[in-house]
C-alpha cells in the first residue's frame, strides 16, 4: 500500500475568520448581525465552541456562503478525495445542542443530491416546521422517528422509509433511544 499525504482541511474557526475578514467585518459586526456576543463568536473562531446547525445556517447567511462551506471534515488521502468518505472523516454539521447531529456521507456537494447521516437524540424535536424546495427520501436505520409531512403524522421504525416533495415537515424522537436515519436530498441544501 502506497503512503500518500492527506489533504488536511482548515478548521471551522479558521474558515469563519477568513470569510469574515474577507468581507471587511469585525467580530463585533458579525456578532451584531447574528444577535450573539463577541465572546461567543470569538470562541467559535478559535474552535473553542461548536455552533448549532441553526447557528451555522445563520452564519452562512450573514457571510453569503452556502452552509456546506462551513462543514468540518477529516483529512482524506489524495486518491480518495471526491470518491470515498471514511467513517472518521465525515463532514459534521452543527452540534448536539438541538438534538440532531448530521454528517455528510457524500464526498462533496457537486452532485444533484446529497446523502446525510442523521442521529436524533432521545426526546428531541424540530421546533419549527421546515419547507424547502427539495425532494427528500429518508430511511430509518435504528430507533423510532415521528415525522409530520404536510400535516400528517407518521411513526417510522427501523427499515421504514419516507419521501418529502417540497411539503412542510417536522420531526420528533419521543423515545428514550436515539433514532438514526439516512437522508437523500436533491438538490443539496447544505
Amino acid at each position: 500500500m502506497r503512503h500518500t499525504t492527506p489533504i488536511v482541511p482548515e478548521t471551522l474557526g479558521a474558515d469563519l475568520r477568513a470569510l469574515r475578514k474577507s468581507r471587511g467585518l469585525t467580530l463585533s459586526d458579525l456578532a451584531l448581525r447574528l444577535g450573539r456576543s463577541v465572546g461567543w463568536l470569538s470562541q467559535v473562531e478559535r474552535d473553542k465552541s461548536d455552533p448549532s446547525i441553526s447557528d451555522l445556517r445563520q452564519i452562512a447567511s450573514c457571510l453569503g456562503v452556502p452552509v456546506s462551506m462551513l462543514f468540518r471534515h477529516g483529512a482524506a488521502p489524495a486518491e480518495e478525495a471526491g470518491y470515498v468518505v471514511r467513517r472518521d472523516a465525515r463532514r459534521q454539521i452543527g452540534s448536539s445542542a438541538e438534538g440532531l447531529i448530521e454528517a455528510l456521507l457524500s464526498p462533496d456537494l457537486t452532485d444533484d443530491f446529497e446523502v446525510v447521516h442523521s442521529t436524533f437524540a432521545p426526546h428531541s424535536r424540530l421546533k419549527e416546521p421546515v419547507c424547502r424546495p427539495t425532494q427528500e427520501v429518508g430511511y430509518i436505520i435504528s430507533g423510532t422517528l415521528e415525522i409530520e409531512i404536510a400535516g400528517k403524522l407518521h411513526r417510522l421504525d427501523p427499515g421504514d422509509s419516507f419521501r418529502i416533495r417540497g411539503e412542510t415537515f417536522r420531526w420528533a424522537n419521543a423515545s428514550d433511544e436515539p433514532a438514526v436515519a439516512i437522508w437523500v436530498i436533491a438538490p443539496p441544501v447544505y
